[in-house]
């Protein structure tokens, strides 16, 4: 049974059964450090009777979060050292990312900006902010793609989200407009005209990525919330993180794919799990992650394979982490096919 609204405080996630009593004093704790919002569309997918239930693993506080490891750091992916500017993070060349809001609709337990959103977290950018945010955009001719991220830029007002886009549209050389968002998995019936036309007010091509975790995360409505986005014209990507307990297994992860391309949804990134603090209880080892995907190369179709990546620590950027499948030197390979095989290139 769904909740009439957002669950956002300890109490509120036990009184609705997803907390024990006996575990809310710890909750409270996280609560203190990180935030906490569940939809009523997530809190329907949760199963109570499953204490390993993958979707209440995602979105549920837990008190293994108020362990740190010695790894673990604020910004793991170094976003401050390419910040030139409030709100925008640039680290590649030809592309930005615009945080134009901190603010999202669930908070993952295993998000890798959990110091910077939330209500404790940097807000949403001024006027002036993003202002000098679209500025710095114009000034840089090299950038050819903005992504915007935060927080969640679909929690934005289609007023917003219209303001942003005609800002964007006035810079000639910016091509490609991006969104990461949860919204159509986490609250579908955010996906509605208002919003659709916001997004194509820039007149620029707009890619959309759904950043979704378990096949079951992948509703009727979900489906249906992608539709209207790609039926409005708007290209769809995905991007997952591989976590420990949730997808760590190559058929549901192959479940997961394959929902994604029956909604015309193209996979994109396989996150390795980002070094941020209180989250080592989602994390594997990168040589458990390339047997994964490894498995799903050959058993499910190559429309379903994402690129497995990792964020290198420090604001190096990302690297493809996939399992080096070819060996060798000289012009002689050892390949490796999807059964473990192994076979020369050239053959003898």
């Amino acid at each position: 049974m769904s909740a009439a609204r957002s669950l956002k405080t300890p109490d509120e996630l036990q009184a609705a059964g997803l907390v024990a009593l006996e575990g809310l004093d710890a909750i409270r704790s996280v609560a203190e450090h990180y935030a906490i919002a569940i939809t009523p569309t997530v809190v329907s997918l949760i199963d109570r009777a499953d204490a390993a239930d993958p979707i209440a693993l995602q979105f549920v506080p837990d008190a293994a979060e108020l362990v740190t490891t010695p790894e673990e750091r604020e910004d793991p992916i170094g976003d401050a050292a390419h910040s030139p500017v409030k709100g925008i993070v640039h680290r590649y060349p030809d592309r930005v990312l615009l945080k134009a809001v901190h603010i999202c609709p669930v908070y993952c337990r295993f998000c890798f900006r959990r110091e910077m959103v939330g209500p404790q977290g940097d807000g949403t950018l001024a006027p002036e902010e993003l202002a000098t945010a679209l500025a710095y955009i114009g000034d840089h001719p090299e950038i050819w793609e903005v992504i915007l991220t935060g927080g969640d830029p679909l929690v934005l007002s289609p007023r917003r989200l219209a303001e942003i886009m005609r800002g964007l549209a006035a810079i000639e050389h910016v091509k490609i407009v991006r969104f990461h968002t949860r919204v159509p998995v986490v609250e579908p019936d955010r996906i509605n005209e208002a919003l659709i036309a916001a997004l194509k007010e820039s007149g620029k091509t707009v890619y959309v990525a759904l950043h979704a975790n378990h096949p079951r995360e992948m509703t009727v409505e979900a489906r249906a919330a992608s539709a209207r986005l790609v039926d409005a014209g708007f290209a769809m990507v995905s991007q997952t993180v591989l976590l420990k307990g949730i997808n760590d297994d190559p058929a549901v992860l192959g479940d997961l794919m394959k929902a994604f391309v029956e909604t015309r949804i193209k996979p994109y990134y396989l996150h390795h799990p980002d070094l941020a603090p209180g989250t080592s209880h989602f994390r594997m080892d990168i040589e458990e992650g390339q047997k994964i995907v490894s498995a799903l190369r050959g058993n499910i179709s190559g429309l379903c394979q994402p690129t497995y990546v990792l964020d290198i620590p420090g604001g190096h950027g990302k690297a493809v982490i996939s399992a080096n499948a070819v060996r060798g030197d000289g012009g002689c390979y050892s390949v490796s096919d999807f059964r473990g095989g192994e076979h020369r290139y050239p053959p003898e």
